[in-house]
């Protein structure tokens, strides 16, 4: 399956147990993959992968429809997430200051938590990305409306 000359690392599991998103040196540097559990097999991430950027520690919503990751352009460190099914990206830590690392989403893809060293040393703050987005729940239905 996975395991064989390459490095594989930071792995995290989607929690409806699909899907793995890991780091991997398949292509001869370390890209982020997705890999499907059921087909044994990778998936595309289209723009995600740069020669110019760093990406790493990897976080998957539910069904795996959000990925979150840091990536590094210059040394600088932000969270994007990932939006599978839009294939978009949104830079969600945008104008920070500060350092972060280790982001988690939440399964239904609304919060994300990560490590930030804003207030001088290491601490952890929840990005709530509104009550408006487009939730990975269980039906895999969109809940995008006030009336939920």
């Amino acid at each position: 399956m996975l395991n064989g000359r390459y490095n594989n690392e930071q792995v995290t599991l989607s929690a409806n147990g699909k899907w793995l998103a890991l780091v991997s040196d398949r292509s001869g540097t370390p890209r982020l993959m997705l890999y499907n559990l059921s087909e044994q097999r990778f998936v595309d991430l289209p723009f995600i992968n740069t020669d110019e950027a760093v990406v790493e520690s990897p976080s998957l919503s539910r069904t795996g429809r959000y990925l979150v990751y840091i990536t590094s352009i210059d040394g600088k460190p932000d969270i994007i997430l990932y939006d599978r099914l839009t294939q978009r990206q949104e830079i969600l830590t945008q104008g920070y200051r500060s350092w972060v690392k280790r982001p988690k989403i939440s399964a239904d893809g609304r919060y994300v938590a990560f490590e930030t060293s804003r207030r001088g040393h290491w601490n952890i703050e929840v990005l709530d990305r509104g009550p408006y987005v487009e939730l990975d729940i269980p039906d895999g239905s969109p809940v995008n409306s006030p009336n939920r």
